[in-house]
């Protein structure tokens, strides 16, 4: 197609099915066409439909556009789309025999939101091997349901840890495979943190995305336990950012962000705490930013 009109504009939106087309074109299409990875809506886009919901709404919600454009109930439309997905794009996919034991793996991950990637743990704790478990999470980030986030470190920095975290595409269905139905559910489980840590990750991610930027963002933990949640790229500097679920700014959400500083100073540009309140503040080193201001990213 592209041969026979080699006119400029044209879309071919894949959807779920991107994996069999590029499977099967023959040509390198290098030099004639880009690839932009549409992930569900961020949180600005949602804000252009209808008015950001509470906190843990928005998480109990997720960002599936088809949610939010048709006002659908949110647990039964995350359940019907995690039953499609298993039920057809998987048997695509890859040969999972286990459909059910998957779906348990699905949901350990879900559990595991925001912690280090254990394969060996994930791997005995949904009754599968080591080598399946990586399999299953290669499928998992392949078809844009779990995004894993690695780890900065230098040559010369032995003590950092190098194993990445896991984190969901839609923080919508991790809520829905952990069992919550309800925000008053998301608010009281004990996985609240990690979920909102996530909800932050994925519109940083977002907004690299669609501003025409790579994947490329980092955590950083060392081995005394110190750690920053995301470091975003800027230039040749990284900028940090410590996430907290909290409503209340405590002196310890920027314990993280003063250890990296002091360790690295010459690859920090700057940093910023985000966290679950609704009030700016404006602090001399590091600026508080509330969760909602995230429905208006930077310009680029």
């Amino acid at each position: 197609m592209v041969d026979a009109d080699p006119a400029p504009g044209r879309f071919v939106l894949t959807g779920s099915q991107q994996f069999g087309l590029m499977s099967q074109v023959g040509q390198s299409l290098a030099g004639r066409t880009a690839v932009l990875q549409l992930l569900p809506f961020s949180l600005a886009e949602v804000a252009r439909l209808h008015p950001v919901p509470a906190l843990t709404q928005t998480l109990l919600t997720g960002f599936y556009p088809r949610i939010h454009d048709r006002g659908l109930d949110p647990s039964q439309a995350l359940g019907d789309y995690f039953a499609t997905y298993v039920e057809r794009d998987l048997r695509q996919l890859a040969a999972v025999h286990d459909l059910q034991r998957f779906e348990r793996f699905v949901r350990l991950c879900a559990g595991r939101v925001g912690q280090l990637v254990n394969l060996t743990s994930l791997g005995n704790d949904a009754g599968v091997s080591h080598a399946t478990a990586r399999a299953w999470l290669d499928l998992l980030q392949t078809s844009y349901i779990v995004h894993v986030l690695p780890p900065w470190f230098t040559h010369t920095s032995k003590r950092l840890l190098k194993s990445p975290k896991m984190y969901f595409y839609d923080v919508g269905l991790a809520c829905w495979l952990l069992g919550l139905r309800s925000a008053d559910q998301v608010a009281r489980d004990p996985l609240f943190g990690s979920l909102f840590e996530n909800l932050v990750i994925m519109e940083a991610l977002k907004t690299r995305f669609n501003q025409g930027e790579s994947a490329e963002m980092y955590f950083f933990r060392d081995a005394t336990g110190n750690e920053v949640d995301l470091l975003i790229p800027s230039g040749r500097k990284l900028r940090a950012v410590e996430i907290k679920a909290g409503a209340t700014v405590n002196a310890d959400y920027f314990r993280g962000l003063r250890s990296f500083s002091g360790a690295f100073p010459d690859a920090l540009e700057g940093g910023s705490v985000v966290y679950g309140g609704d009030v700016d503040e404006a602090r001399s080193d590091w600026p508080v930013i509330g969760w909602q201001r995230l429905q208006h990213p930077p310009a680029r």
